[in-house]
C-alpha cells in the first residue's frame, strides 16, 4: 500500500506492450493498508522512451502521450467527493462532469479524460502521469529462501519518477527521483502477498490487500538502507540512525555519493541531537509525528571536488576556513552548520515515522519525505504527508556494526601514485550481507 503526499493511499499496476501502448491501473482507498476502496482509475496511452538522462544517473527519459483516463466510484461517498472537486476546480468543459444527486451506479465507468473529445476533468483530481517520464529498470537475483534449496531467482523492479509533495506543483512538476520500484508480475520480490492480488485485479474489482498488524513505535536500535537511494536534484545516498530510546537522542550517518549505485562517494555528514516523544498523526493514518531537535554535526569530504567546495567557501561559515581534506571529518558545530552543504544549526525537524514488519518479519522504518523543493520540514505546517525508501531494522547491531558503515576509508595508492580512497572491504562485505541476510 503506497502512501503519496497529501496524503494518498492506493496501489497501481501497469502493463507495457511491445507497441508501445500501456495500460495501467490505480487504485485509490480510504485507508493507509489499502483495505477500504474509494475509486479506480483506468489509464491508456502510449509510452516511447528516449535517451539517457541527463540530470539523474542511471535514469532514461520517456515521452507519454494519454489517450483515455476512466474512473470507477467504489461507494456513494467516493462519487460525491470527486464530482465536488471536479465541478469546483475545473473548467467549463468538466463543470458538469456529474450531476448534483446522481446515484452511484456500482461499476460504471465515466471519462475523465479523452485525447479524441479533448476532454480533460483529472486536474481536480490532481492526477498526471508523469512519473512515466523517468524510467529505470534494475535486476537483481534474490537467494532462495528455504535451505533444501540453492540458487537464486531473479528479481526485475521498475523505478518510475517521483511525485511533488506539494499538491499545486505536481501538474507541471518533471521528476528528477524515483518512487518506491514497483515489481515484475512474474519475476518479483520473494514473498510477495500483495502482488499476486494487484496484478488480478481491474477497476472493477480493486485489490483488497490482506490484514497486516499494527506496530507500537520503537525507535530504539539502529536503522539502515536496504539499497542505494535517488532523491530529487541529483541525490543518491544511504542512511544509518542510531536511536536511544531511554534518553531520547539519536545519531545519523548520511552518505553521498555521485551515481545511482552509491559506489563513488562524495561526503559524509554525522548528525546527532533529540527527539520528542511521539503522538499519533492526525493527517496520515497510521503515522506518528515527532520533532528532532539537531545540535551536533560532522563533515567528511571524500573527493576533491567537494575538498574545492569547502575550502572556497565563505570563512567561518562551514568549519575551519581552507582546512578540508578528502577522508578527514571535521566538525561544523562551532560555525553553526555549513552554509554550501545547506546545513543550519541548532535546527529542527517537524517528522513523520511509521514502523511495519515485512513479509520476512524484519522491522522496517520509514521517515517522512523531503520536500522535494529541496527545503526542511522546519515548520509544523511542512511536516511529511507520506514516506522515503524504509530503513531495515539491524537486529543484534553492536558497536562494531557502527564502525563499519561509518565508511572509514584507507589511503591507497591509484596507478599515478596519488593517494585514492578506497572503501574498507568490510564495509562492502556488510554492504552485500545487508542486501541478503535474513534476520530473525
Amino acid at each position: 500500500c503506497e502512501v503519496r503526499p497529501g496524503p494518498e493511499f492506493l496501489t497501481r499496476s501497469y502493463l507495457f506492450y511491445a507497441n508501445r501502448l500501456f495500460k495501467a491501473y490505480q487504485f485509490y482507498y480510504w485507508d493507509p493498508s489499502c483495505r477500504d476502496p474509494s475509486y479506480s482509475l483506468v489509464i491508456k496511452g502510449k509510452l516511447r522512451l528516449r535517451q539517457a538522462s541527463w540530470i539523474t544517473r542511471g535514469a532514461t527519459e520517456a515521452d507519454y502521450h494519454l489517450h483515455k483516463v476512466g474512473i470507477v466510484f467504489h461507494s456513494q461517498k467516493a462519487m460525491r467527493e470527486v464530482a465536488s472537486w471536479i465541478n469546483q476546480t475545473s473548467h467549463e468543459g468538466c463543470s458538469g462532469f456529474l450531476p448534483p444527486g446522481r446515484t452511484w451506479a456500482p461499476g460504471a465507468l465515466y471519462e475523465l479524460l479523452s485525447a479524441k473529445s479533448e476532454r480533460d476533468c483529472t486536474a481536480a483530481l490532481g492526477f498526471a502521469m508523469h512519473e512515466l517520464s523517468l524510467v529505470r529498470v534494475e535486476k537483481h537475483y534474490q537467494p532462495f529462501l528455504q535451505p533444501q534449496q540453492s540458487g537464486s531467482r531473479l528479481v526485475e523492479e521498475l523505478y518510475l519518477g517521483d511525485i511533488h509533495t506539494e499538491w499545486v506543483e505536481r501538474l507541471h512538476y518533471r521528476p528528477t527521483g524515483y518512487q518506491r520500484p514497483m515489481q515484475n508480475a512474474v519475476h518479483h520480490v520473494h514473498p510477495c502477498p500483495a502482488c499476486g492480488i494487484i496484478y488480478r485485479a481491474d477497476e472493477h474489482h480493486p485489490p483488497i490487500l490482506p490484514v497486516r498488524a499494527q506496530l507500537p513505535m520503537q525507535l530504539s536500535g539502529s536503522w539502515v538502507s536496504t539499497h542505494c537511494e535517488v532523491r530529487p536534484a541529483v541525490l543518491f545516498l544511504t542512511r544509518y540512525f542510531i536511536f536511544h530510546g531511554n534518553n531520547h537522542t539519536w545519531e545519523g550517518y548520511y552518505y553521498h555519493y555521485s551515481d545511482p549505485l552509491c559506489k563513488q562517494p562524495t561526503f559524509t555528514i554525522y548528525a546527532s541531537g533529540h527527539y520528542t516523544q511521539g503522538i499519533p498523526s492526525s493527517k496520515v493514518r497510521g503515522g506518528t509525528e515527532l520533532a528532532f531537535k539537531v545540535t551536533q554535526a560532522r563533515v567528511t569530504p571524500m573527493d576533491q571536488v567537494t575538498v574545492m567546495m569547502l575550502n572556497s567557501s565563505e570563512p567561518g561559515s562551514c568549519g575551519l576556513t581552507s582546512s578540508w581534506s578528502a577522508g578527514v571529518e571535521q566538525d561544523i558545530t562551532p560555525t553553526n552548520g555549513c552554509l554550501a552543504l545547506g546545513i543550519k544549526l541548532p535546527h529542527t525537524e517537524y517528522e513523520l515515522f511509521k514502523t511495519e514488519q515485512d513479509t520476512k518479519d524484519r522491522s522496517l522504518l520509514y521517515v517522512g519525505e523531503r520536500p522535494t523543493d529541496g527545503s526542511s520540514p522546519d515548520s509544523p505546517d511542512k511536516r511529511p504527508t507520506s514516506y522515503q525508501a524504509p530503513l531495515i531494522q539491524c537486529a543484534g547491531a553492536t558497536e562494531e556494526f557502527s564502525n563499519y558503515v561509518s565508511l572509514k576509508y584507507l589511503g591507497k595508492k591509484d596507478a599515478n601514485g596519488n593517494e585514492a580512497l578506497k572503501p574498507l572491504p568490510v564495509a562492502f562485505l556488510l554492504f552485500i550481507a545487508l542486501l541478503f541476510l535474513r534476520w530473525d
